[in-house]
């Protein structure tokens, strides 16, 4: 499986991200054809190698018309109407949306009338679909990231001058690890930010991998110090599994009705909890208790931790950063003689496969056709990983 580990030394912007993605390989014709599918005017694409500091990489520049401000729904209505695969197009929008939220949170606005300035410009909107597009065209099916460093001082905006970082980009950055690196510069844009949240599985050290290729994306700043340069280090997964940075939520309540532990866990879950969890035991003065346990995503431990105090009787929370290592997997749709079933698809140490019916199908279609859930899970089972 091919990896990405982008090296955030000196930062990340869109237009950084597209370069190094096209210094790894990717086609600058089958840039410019992505680019013919959107309904806009057709860009100039200026794609040069240039140094920065002792650095050579690959920078991007496009030369493109006066265009409007645009809103959320704006964009949302150009990628739509786009001639651009339907996968493209989704990450696309994920990108966007979050950018929205973002700057609907900012300006105190609903996501909709979010009017983009700097970030709705044409060339924000080439540097996201075509980031999209070269992940997909490399094959790329896992990335990770370095913590991102955070500049300091301020920057002219269409909003006016704002800090730096600029606030947008602070609310992108939830949950991620930041430092300061002492650069009196922007070092992380909103585009560069909100592609960060959509495609970055972690963030940590290089994870294991044997390296194929390396790429390094230019930036505007050709006298920055550190060198304004993003660099993507390529490569096939040196493990089975990912190794994935999570919190782990864990209280003990021995004071509750029972009876509520039941929508806790509804709760939790609906909050993006990857697991919930209760183990039985037996606390002070030997009154039998419960163990709650959560694992979490590193930007949830607010969520989860206001969650756990509102619907528990719970006065304090013990969190700790921990890894899961977690086997490759994806859902897939399967056709059946009942009709269709997700399963999961995981990959084992060795290269072997396992399919895995989804429980919650198994269950309606058990419960429309009135027959056994253990008939229809075996028989699904059978058909899975027996297609012959």
């Amino acid at each position: 499986m091919e990896i990405a580990y982008l090296d955030c030394f000196s930062g990340i912007s869109g237009d950084m991200m597209l370069g190094a993605l096209l210094d790894l390989g990717f086609s600058e014709e089958l840039l410019a054809e992505a680019f013919a599918e959107l309904p806009m005017e057709s860009p100039g694409v200026k794609v040069s190698r240039e140094l920065r500091g002792a650095v050579a990489g690959t920078r991007v520049e496009f030369v493109v018309g006066e265009q409007p401000f645009r809103s959320f729904a704006d964009i949302r209505r150009l990628i739509d109407s786009s001639g651009l695969a339907p996968s493209v197009r989704e990450k696309s929008l994920e990108v966007f949306h979050r950018l929205a939220e973002a700057e609907a949170r900012v300006h105190q606005v609903p996501v909709d009338r979010v009017h983009f300035h700097e970030v709705g410009a044409a060339d924000s909107i080439l540097d996201i679909v075509g980031s999209v597009v070269a992940l997909e065209g490399l094959g790329i099916r896992k990335v990770y990231s370095s913590p991102v460093p955070l500049g300091k001082g301020f920057v002219r905006t269409h909003h006016g001058i704002l800090p730096v970082p600029v606030p947008a980009t602070v609310a992108l950055l939830e949950g991620v690890p930041v430092y300061d690196n002492g650069a009196a510069r922007e070092l992380v844009t909103p585009t560069g930010a909100a592609l960060l949240g959509a495609f970055v599985e972690s963030f940590g050290s290089m994870p294991a991998m044997t390296l194929r290729s390396v790429g390094y994306g230019v930036g505007s700043h050709p006298q920055a110090s550190p060198p304004n340069v993003l660099r993507i280090v390529c490569g096939t997964a040196g493990t089975p599994w990912d190794r994935r940075k999570l919190l782990l939520l864990e209280t003990n309540i021995d004071d509750m009705n029972p009876e509520f532990y039941d929508h806790v866990m509804e709760r939790l879950m609906a909050g993006g909890a990857l697991d919930v969890s209760l183990v039985p035991m037996h606390m002070k003065k030997n009154r039998p208790g419960v163990l709650l346990r959560v694992l979490c995503g590193l930007s949830l431990q607010t969520a989860m931790a206001d969650c756990i105090f509102r619907e528990t009787t719970s006065l304090g929370i013990r969190v700790q950063e921990v890894d899961r290592l977690e086997l490759s997997r994806e859902i897939k749709v399967l056709e059946t003689p009942h009709g269709p079933c997700r399963v999961k698809e995981t990959r084992l140490p060795g290269g072997s496969v396992r399919l895995t019916p989804e429980y919650d199908d198994c269950k309606r279609i058990a419960n429309a056709r009135r027959i056994p859930l253990r008939r229809v899970y075996e028989e699904i089972s059978l058909l899975a990983n027996n297609p012959g």
